[in-house]
């Protein structure tokens, strides 16, 4: 089967035990997406808590997808346009008030990047906060701090989050409120210590399937990861459903595969292996490894503009460059003669590695025409891939993009193919 989308919880998953993704995860899945598949990161977490994830793996270059706060809200990582949200309507909140008092817990929701809560010491919520790099915010009740919103669905909150250490409690309390709030809002119990309450019909599945529909692709070409029990509709409903070393047993018996865990790189090594299936390599056409080229350049034009290669290949070269005042014009704007520079820097390295033994690839032709500007404080990013690889002559087509995806130029360089002497 080849798969069009790969969806991927983030904590026990995609993040190791120190909340971290390792080298070999990140650049498996960049590589992932320059062939094409998208990517999208489905997480109880706040939106604003996943964002340095998802631009780590360049999601946001990629057309990728960001599912947060546990399905209730999915959108584009490239604009941030909303493509599926469901919200609680804060009519409802003064009940869980009642049912958080008699129980003794903590309430909680996130309002941009704050945690807003009953109690900001309690150290759930502080590890929270910590965890998403958000700002605490404490309130008496949590009916009077939503009192601004409620007549506006746009600004609803997307979870109420119920906090206690007595894990059994939580559990009694979920069977009350699923059978109470039957139709109105669903239970989510991702975690020992927190009960998340969310809209009716709210889960990763039904995101990914609104996902799947958008992208007008079947679910058999999906592929899913995940290591905890909000994520057991998901990997069922995945054409591939696979769980983490780490998952509880009941996870991984509605999973088709299990991969190792996330401390050993459990879902890069199944994607690999999901995707070198599908993609048999051919001994040209590796990667080439991009700390290197940028060590060899530090010193030439390339370094002094401060471009960086971040990928490499004989069919695909890319590199970024900051706009700032190496590179642009008086008046801040990026300088055309600046990205006819990357242009053929991408182009000349994309020819070098195309070469066959005893060649060399000689700039010939720069041919670009730019159709909007990035201004200071950007950065650019150049995406070279061949239009034709003969044996006299390469032929390059360059297109640099803004941060925001935005397209700025487009050139054509070619390259002419000498012996060496």
């Amino acid at each position: 089967m080849e798969y069009k989308l790969l969806v991927l919880d983030v904590d026990g998953t995609l993040l190791n035990s120190n909340r971290e993704m390792s080298e070999r995860t990140i650049r498996t899945l960049k590589k992932v997406q320059q062939n094409g598949v998208r990517i999208a990161l489905a997480t109880g977490r706040p939106t604003y808590g996943v964002l340095p994830y998802a631009k780590a793996i360049d999601l946001d270059f990629n057309d990728g997808y960001i599912i947060s706060y546990n399905g209730s809200k999915v959108l584009e990582a490239s604009t941030g346009k909303v493509l599926f949200e469901r919200t609680i309507d804060p009519k409802m909140v003064p009940y869980l008030e009642k049912q958080a008092e008699r129980s003794g817990c903590v309430l909680a929701f996130y309002e941009n990047d704050e945690v807003v809560a009953t109690d900001t010491s309690n150290h759930h919520i502080v590890d929270e906060a910590q965890m998403n790099n958000m700002a605490l915010r404490q309130v008496d009740s949590i009916s009077e701090a939503l009192e601004g919103v409620k007549d506006d669905p746009k600004l609803w909150p997307t979870e109420v989050i119920l906090v206690n250490d007595d894990e059994q409690m939580l559990t009694g309390l979920e069977e009350y409120l699923q059978r109470h709030l039957n139709g109105v809002m669903d239970t989510i119990h991702s975690n020992p210590y927190y009960l998340e309450i969310v809209g009716y019909q709210v889960g990763k599945s039904h995101a990914m399937s609104a996902l799947v529909q958008k992208l007008g692709i079947s679910m058999k070409e999906v592929l899913a990861f995940g290591d905890g029990h909000a994520d057991i509709n998901m990997l069922q409903m995945a054409g591939t459903g696979i769980a983490m070393g780490n998952a509880p047993e009941e996870v991984k018996r509605c999973a088709d595969y299990t991969t190792l865990s996330n401390d050993e790189d459990g879902a890069a090594i199944a994607i690999e292996r999901a995707f070198e299936e599908e993609h048999e390599k051919k001994e040209d056409d590796q990667e080439v490894p991009v700390d290197v080229l940028n060590a060899q350049n530090k010193n030439t034009l390339m370094g002094a503009l401060g471009m960086q290669y971040t990928f490499a290949s004989p069919h695909r070269v890319e590199a970024t460059m900051p706009v700032d005042g190496r590179t642009r014009q008086p008046f801040g704007i990026l300088a055309g003669g600046a990205s006819l520079a990357l242009a053929e820097t991408l182009a000349g390295l994309g020819s070098m590695i195309a070469c066959k033994p005893g060649e060399m690839a000689v700039g010939m032709q720069v041919s670009g025409n730019h159709v909007s500007s990035a201004h200071d404080g950007d950065t650019v990013r150049g995406v070279a891939t061949p239009v034709h690889l003969g044996r006299s002559s390469h032929v390059w087509n360059v297109q640099i993009f803004t941060s925001t995806g935005k397209l700025v130029s487009s050139v054509t360089v070619t390259n002419s193919i000498m012996q060496k002497r």
